[in-house]
């Protein structure tokens, strides 16, 4: 199977940093919302997105549609730098989230960190924060995900 056959597959040697940002300027909605990649480590990943009038709702928050995935993403790729020998990629299986409050700020920031990653699946807690423009963060949404690693004969 080669790299190409299957989106996201990871190539040897790849870096989680460079992985994280591979796959999501492979991704087209990753593209339309602008999602940054922030700071990535072994179990942890940050995504950003700047605030702009078309992720809005009509109150001018950022849309829960846009904070959802900003959490989804976000725990996808703190899975992915737990990857297990032999597995080629990863998909959402399932995710709760949380809003707890309206998602008012210059940016959103989601920060996952893996809580326990196995052979067949990751589980994830991923926190999402809006920044004012004056470096304060408040919390609005709370994720808890779990992610399925996919093996060549996965598919």
């Amino acid at each position: 199977m080669s790299a190409g056959t299957i989106p996201g597959l990871l190539p040897d040697g790849e870096s989680p940093f460079d992985r994280v940002t591979r796959v999501l300027t492979e991704q087209p909605f990753s593209k339309l919302v602008g999602a940054k990649v922030g700071k990535v480590e072994p179990g942890r990943a940050e995504l950003t997105v700047e605030n702009r009038p078309d992720l809005t709702q009509n109150n001018g928050y950022i849309h829960g549609g846009v904070i959802g995935y900003l959490a989804d993403n976000a725990s996808g790729c703190a899975a992915s730098t737990m990857l297990p020998a032999g597995a080629v990629s990863l998909v959402t299986s399932e995710y709760k989230l949380n809003l707890v409050r309206p998602a008012l700020g210059i940016r959103a920031m989601a920060r996952g960190e893996v809580v326990k990653a196995g052979r067949r699946q990751c589980v994830v807690e991923t926190r999402v924060f809006c920044e004012d423009g004056e470096g304060a963060e408040r919390l609005v949404a709370i994720c808890l995900a779990t992610l399925a690693y996919i093996y060549p004969g996965d598919l």
